[in-house]
Formats: C-alpha cells, structure tokens, sequence
C-alpha cells in the first residue's frame, strides 16, 4: 500500500478527491451510526431477562422449574427450550424479512426514510414488549423489533459508506459497530440493576429500555441529510452536487461528482436490481455478500453475546455474577472496537480479518477445552474459582479478537464493495443472510449446547479457521478506493478477473443507452 491510504498493489491506484473529513459528515454519521444501537442494545438484553428469574417464572415456568430442580445434573441442558428459544429468535426471522421490503424503500425514498421506519417500528416492539401480558404478546413485540432492525441494518452501512470520504471511510462505517457495542454494554448494565429491583418487574424496564435507542435513531433521522449517491439515484443531480460540495467542504468535486454520475447513471438503466445481481460480472460481490453475514454468525460471537448470562449461569456462575460477567465482555467489546477504528485505514480490512479469525479460533478451542475438563461429556460439575477466570479470560480474548475484525469488517466490507445499481439489493442479501443464520443459531444453540456440549466451542473454532482462509486466499483489499471505484479492485484479482473483465460494465445495458461519465 503506498501513502495516504491509495492502493497501489492491485496494479491500479485509486483516484485522490479533494476534500476531507467535516463536521457535518462525522456529525451526521455518528447519528446513523444510532441505528447499530437498537442491534446491539436488542442482542445485550434478550439473554439477560432469559437468565432472570421472575421472568422465567411469568412466560417459561418449565425452563424455571427446569433450572432449579436439575442443580446436580446435566448443565449443558437445563435452558434447552423451543418457546425460550423462539423468544429470542423470532426477532431475526422478521428482520430476515423485513431487509427484502428495506431494499426499495431505501432505493426509491432514500437511506434516511429507512431510518426512520427502522426506528419507529422498534419503537412499538418496546412498548408491547414491556406491557407484555402472555407469551404471544412477547413474540409480537419481537417480530416488531425484528422489522425495525431490518430495516436499520439494510440502510446504516450503506449511508456511512456513501457519506463518508474514502479516506476515512473505513472509520466512520465502523460507527456502526462501535454502537452495536454500546448497545450491547447499555443492555448489559440495564439487566445489571433491573435483576436486583424487588417485586420481579425489572425484565419489564430492561424490555422497555429499547425504546431509547429506536427513539435516538427516528429522530435523528430528520436531522441527517441524505448522501449524494441516494439524491442522484432519484434523478437529482443538481442537489445532488450541492450536497457532495457541502459534505466535502470545497467546490471542488468535479472528479468525484463524475464517478457518481457514471454510477448513478448506470443504476437508473438498470430496472431491475434484484435480476441483475444474478450476472457473472457480479459474482464477486454476491459471493462476499453471502459469506461474510455466514462467517460473521459462525464464529459464535452473537451466540456468546446475547446468551452471556444463560451461559455463564450454566457454567455455575450465579444470577448476579453471570449478569456482571456479561457487563465485563460487554465493555471489553466496546473499548476493543476502537482499535479497529483506529487500524482500519492504516493496516487494511485484511490484516484485521486474518488476525482477528486466528485469535478467535485459537480462544473458541482454549474455551472449549476448560468446559471439556471440568463438565466433560455428563455435564456435571461444579466450576472452580480459576477455572471461571479462565472461562471469563478466554471468552473476553474471543470478544476482544471479533471487535476489531470480524464483528466491524463484516458491515463495512459489504456495504463498500456493491457497485450503485445493485447496492441496495446486495446489502439487503448481506443482512437477509446475516439475520438468516443468526435465526438460525439462536435457533438451535440451546439444543446444540445440550448435545454437542463442549465441543459446541470447537465447531465455531472450526469455521472460523475455515473464514480466516477464505478471507486471506479470495478478498482483496478495499482499503482507500473510492467507493464509486471498487470495482478495479475484483479486475486485477487473481480468480475474481476472470468473471469481471473490462467491458463487462455493459453487460445487461442497452446499447443505444450506456452510462455516461456526466450528469
């Protein structure tokens, strides 16, 4: 990589836009950056209102009849429940759905007016959650949650990646995860001091307590303005200008204005986005749009982050230990993706995924090994003082070694690596995958905790080596292109050149009707 973040070792430099970071852009991009709250704040609590006893006692009297009469036996297996189990998973099977829908809504009315939804139906999940009366009402308030985290996470990263200057681009995008973190920490700390309010209605506060994050978002909506790309795929280029002036601070854009033109242009030829991302010449990006959310959920982060308390609670820590646990993998998760924010521009986003996925693998196995010698294959054991700092120990170098690589890099990488046309669509499959197989393992990670037991750690340790490889062999690095100017990177790749080669930018396009470089 040469200085000032330009690829130089694929063969093709990227271009140099004049401009930088503004005030306005990192203002508004820290208030997109809300929407990765509701994510994060929904991922922290659901484990920790599983793990409280009163409401267990309300929605799940088998799972809380389960935990306190099976102290002497089999502790891989006493959460194991299909109707807790689909408490916490129904939110992701709506967000699955919901990111479809998200797709054109940020197409046609813009990445804001996704926001917006995103936030205000989450806001009508907290409330029903909180006034939750049965299990039918939970569920429903989950499926409200999941509607506005779909359509959250299908818009953020895209307008952090289309705001943001290339140069800082990678920083900005990582917002999105930082306030993941936060949501995560702030959940953990809420379930914290609600467990210990008398009368067991705290779940209630902790339920309800997602209502600030879905606010925080809605509002700030209104107060970000939309990115050039968005403007310009709505056929108005003159604003669109103005706007690229305003957020880049100088007259100056011509260059850049040009480049969004030529993709704008070709976005507006082609009708039908979710057709077209289906041709070789795109190969390349929907093969990571899968990979990265299916990667990204099987290094077991998510399944560690929102059952944190279940799991600590299992291993033999006590409710306000497991909770306190939580809280200290929740803030060792927020203090860590600052490092990646710091690196991600100068290192690039593969030194980060490589070292990150060896460390992971190398703690999941370090875990897993712990459990296998003090539970074995019965499950039953007592866990020693050292041995649950070396469970807390592995688990917060796991934590650690995801918040700078996988847990950031797997939004940023997809969000910047589409081309215009088919932006939105891709982003919609990334999400779509991510919250398929995060349905998926909340799913069924209960079930395979009691059957797989300890070695439920490695089978995540095994996919994380097999993601390392994959990322080190086939990704190429995206750091400093211009976004506009992504797709040089996949023609000078060893295997992807061959499905993307030159000319084939109009495959699928009239001929009578090619994009232009202008507006």
């Amino acid at each position: 990589m040469a200085g000032g973040g330009v690829m130089v070792s694929q063969g093709k430099p990227g271009k140099k836009y004049p401009g930088g970071m503004t005030l306005s852009v990192f203002i508004a991009c820290m208030i997109a950056a809300f929407g990765g709250l509701i994510f994060g704040y929904d991922i922290g609590i659901s484990g920790g209102v599983t793990s409280m006893a009163p409401f267990l006692q309300k929605f799940f009297p088998d799972v809380y009849k389960k935990e306190k009469g099976m102290q002497s036996t089999n502790q891989y297996c006493k959460f194991d429940s299909h109707k807790l189990t689909m408490f916490t998973s129904s939110l992701y099977l709506a967000a699955l759905v919901a990111s479809f829908f998200a797709s054109t809504v940020t197409r046609v009315f813009g990445r804001r007016s996704s926001m917006f939804v995103g936030g205000a139906v989450f806001l009508a999940g907290s409330i029903v959650n909180a006034i939750s009366k049965n299990v039918i009402m939970l569920i429903i308030g989950r499926v409200l949650l999941g509607v506005g985290v779909g359509f959250a996470n299908q818009s953020v990263p895209l307008y952090l990646s289309e705001m943001a200057p290339y140069k800082y681009r990678g920083a900005l995008n990582i917002g999105f995860q930082l306030m993941i973190t936060f949501g995560i920490l702030a959940a953990n700390l809420v379930n914290y001091f609600t467990a210990k309010i008398e009368g067991g209605w705290g779940w209630r506060v902790s339920l309800g307590g997602a209502a600030v994050p879905a606010l925080m978002i809605g509002i700030g909506s209104f107060f970000v303005p939309d990115t050039p790309n968005s403007i310009l795929e709505r056929n108005k280029p003159e604003k669109a200008k103005e706007m690229l002036k305003k957020i880049r601070g100088t007259d100056n854009v011509d260059d850049e204005f040009d480049d969004i033109c030529a993709a704008g242009e070709a976005s507006r030829l082609v009708k039908h986005p979710w057709a077209n991302i289906w041709k070789r010449k795109y190969r390349p990006q929907l093969v990571f749009a899968v990979l990265f959310p299916f990667f990204q959920q099987l290094t077991g982060m998510n399944v560690v982050m929102f059952y944190a308390p279940v799991l600590f609670k299992t291993l033999g820590f006590g409710d306000n230990a497991s909770l306190l646990s939580s809280v200290i993998t929740g803030t060792v998760n927020s203090i860590a993706t600052f490092v990646s924010i710091a690196a991600v521009d100068k290192v690039g986003r593969k030194a980060l995924l490589i070292e990150g996925g060896l460390q992971m693998g190398i703690f999941q196995v370090f875990i897993g090994s712990i459990i296998w010698k003090k539970f074995g294959f019965d499950g039953v054991a007592a866990i020693d003082s050292l041995s649950a700092k070396l469970v807390v120990i592995g688990i917060c170098s796991f934590v650690v070694a995801f918040a700078w690589s996988w847990g950031p890099l797997g939004w940023l990488v997809p969000s910047e690596i589409f081309p215009l046309e088919i932006r939105s669509a891709a982003q919609s499959i990334n999400v779509a995958v991510n919250m398929l197989f995060t349905f998926f393992i909340a799913e069924i990670f209960l079930k395979m905790l009691c059957t797989f037991k300890f070695g439920l750690f490695f089978f995540f340790a095994f996919w994380v080596f097999i993601a390392t490889f994959v990322i080190w062999k086939f990704l190429p690095e995206t750091k400093g292109i211009p976004i506009e100017e992504m797709s040089k990177v996949w023609r000078s790749h060893w295997y992807w050149k061959k499905f993307v080669v030159d000319g084939d930018g109009d495959e699928g396009v009239d001929s009578e009707k090619k994009p232009q470089d202008t507006c």
